[in-house]
């Protein structure tokens, strides 16, 4: 990669017909090492996404890769809550799939969105509850910019969805927040 990366017509940033580019290939296989390489390049678009537009940073989110994840933010042109065509970001998959650490490395960025809603209606509390993810929970909590009784398009709240699936600590974790509504009603639409 470094022998490639040093040729003059050699474009690093220029994706495949499925709109994969190196660093997209490179993260979504968990290639810290190339990845890191390309990523020192100013020439490349860390955002880009591919055709379902899905960027680096959602892959590195979903599979886990926690080291190419700070890598990725730690460049300032890193959107970090853009998300793919379904309006999933990358927060949405790290607390769905209860990826604490990759949670944890999110929320250090002023610029994540903790309560920006898929186009499922689904924030990332709403993920976590539904999936019982009790310290995800907890570090979404400990953010005031995270609703706890913010509804999703069904209308069921976080607090909601942790005790129809029977996620006791979660339902306990929601319960401590100051300001949430034990007896808000889902509203069905």
């Amino acid at each position: 990669m470094k022998i490639l990366l040093g040729w003059d017509d050699i474009s690093p940033d220029t994706p495949d017909m499925y709109g994969q580019t190196p660093v997209w290939c490179a993260t979504k296989n968990g290639h810290d090492g190339v990845a890191k390489i390309v990523l020192r390049r100013d020439d490349i678009n860390p955002n880009k996404p591919n055709s379902l537009g899905q960027t680096p940073l959602w892959w590195a989110a979903k599979k886990e890769y926690e080291g190419i994840v700070k890598v990725l933010l730690g460049r300032d042109d890193v959107h970090p809550s853009k998300p793919d065509e379904y309006g999933q970001t990358p927060l949405c998959l790290a607390t769905s799939n209860g990826h604490e650490e990759v949670v944890k490395i999110l929320l250090r960025r002023s610029d994540v969105v903790p309560d920006k809603q898929g186009a499922d209606g689904q924030t990332p509390l709403c993920w976590a509850s539904k999936n019982g993810h009790e310290g995800v929970m907890k570090m979404l909590l400990g953010r005031d910019d995270a609703s706890p009784d913010k509804p999703d398009k069904s209308g069921q709240t976080p607090l909601q969805s942790a005790a129809l699936n029977r996620h006791e600590g979660v339902v306990n974790a929601v319960l401590e927040r100051d300001g949430v509504n034990p007896s808000k009603r889902r509203k069905l639409s």
